[in-house]
């Protein structure tokens, strides 16, 4: 599960990954959860930016990676294509 993206809060550090299984999958996406989240939300990054599951995270928390991944989507569409050009991927770390 290659990390992609770790954005860093005051409250939380939010982590950004893929599966590994995702490289089959065509519609570009990213899973998000923090620290010792169980079942990630994942969120889909084209053709527009929506929530495809909540997971573990509340209203409030998909309200703000939603806003987190409008705000670096370029940056994690670069990473998926990396990802699915089999190129290394270079952790972006974010502290906000």
């Amino acid at each position: 599960m290659p990390k992609v993206l770790i954005y860093i809060t005051a409250k939380i550090i939010w982590q950004f990954l893929f599966y590994n299984t995702d490289y089959y999958e065509n519609r570009a996406h990213v899973h998000v959860g923090k620290r010792d989240t169980q079942d990630l939300c994942k969120i889909w990054l084209e053709p527009d930016i929506e929530l495809a599951k909540q997971g573990d995270l509340t209203d409030s928390q998909v309200k703000e990676v939603l806003e987190i991944v409008e705000n670096h989507k370029d940056q994690l569409m670069q990473q998926w294509q990396n990802f699915k050009a089999g190129n290394k991927i270079t952790i972006i770390r974010i502290k906000h």
